[in-house]
């Protein structure tokens, strides 16, 4: 097993938590309220506000090119992501300034701001760690809810989310994010340190969980 999975399975049932919440079973089934798709959304888009932060403190954090590069890279697929979303709420009347106007909920500042604590309190393994259930984890939620490909989504209603995540774009980078933060643990991780890094994985993917819930809690569901 690749650091990753020997994170997940430490943090099984947190992992399980998050990759299973009913958010994400109505998503993938097509039955998820629209408001509470748009809450999310909104949420969000000012989630990645503070995630391309935290790529930046990736970059700041690394001390060969190579480590920078995949700083970089995190950092444009974080800006590309932004766009989606403007595109997505454009649909409902919601202009880029709407939702840069609209208040962080505290599920996404307790999300944000431990992934940014970890990366200035701890070293760049902590800061990928924390990064990695939303950065792996999106794709595999991705891959999971389009298992017959985009083709096979038809007119599903949130077709454009789930291909975001399940096309080969992302898919790339989540596998790239994956091989770094195995290569970081072969360079700075031991057995004891293991044990740390679990904590952290698990707590990121219960506030991956929150902030699903948070959807349903802003539209009242």
């Amino acid at each position: 097993m690749d650091i990753f999975d020997r994170l997940k399975a430490a943090a099984a049932s947190d992992w399980q938590s998050y990759v299973d919440h009913d958010f994400v079973r109505q998503l993938g089934a097509g039955t998820l309220p629209q408001a509470a798709f748009q809450a999310y959304l909104v949420q969000d888009y000012l989630f990645l506000i503070q995630f391309a932060r935290a790529w930046a403190l990736a970059a700041y954090k690394s001390r060969t090119l190579a480590d920078i590069r995949v700083a970089q890279e995190g950092l444009g697929a974080v800006l590309n992501e932004t766009e989606l979303h403007i595109r997505l709420c454009a649909r409902w009347g919601l202009s880029r300034n709407d939702i840069e106007a609209a208040p962080e909920h505290q599920a996404t500042v307790a999300y944000t701001r431990f992934v940014l604590d970890c990366g200035a309190a701890g070293d760049l393994l902590d800061l990928h760690v924390a990064l990695a259930p939303c950065v792996i984890g999106y794709a595999e939620i991705g891959r999971a809810l389009a298992p017959q490909g985009l083709d096979g989504l038809g007119s599903h209603p949130y077709r454009d989310w789930i291909g975001e995540y399940a096309g080969e774009g992302y898919q790339s980078v989540a596998s790239a994010a994956r091989r770094h933060l195995d290569e970081l643990a072969g360079r700075a991780m031991t057995e004891r340190r293991f044990v740390e890094l679990a904590a952290l994985f698990a707590q990121a993917s219960r506030l991956e969980a929150d902030f699903w819930q948070m959807g349903f809690d802003l539209a009242g569901h």
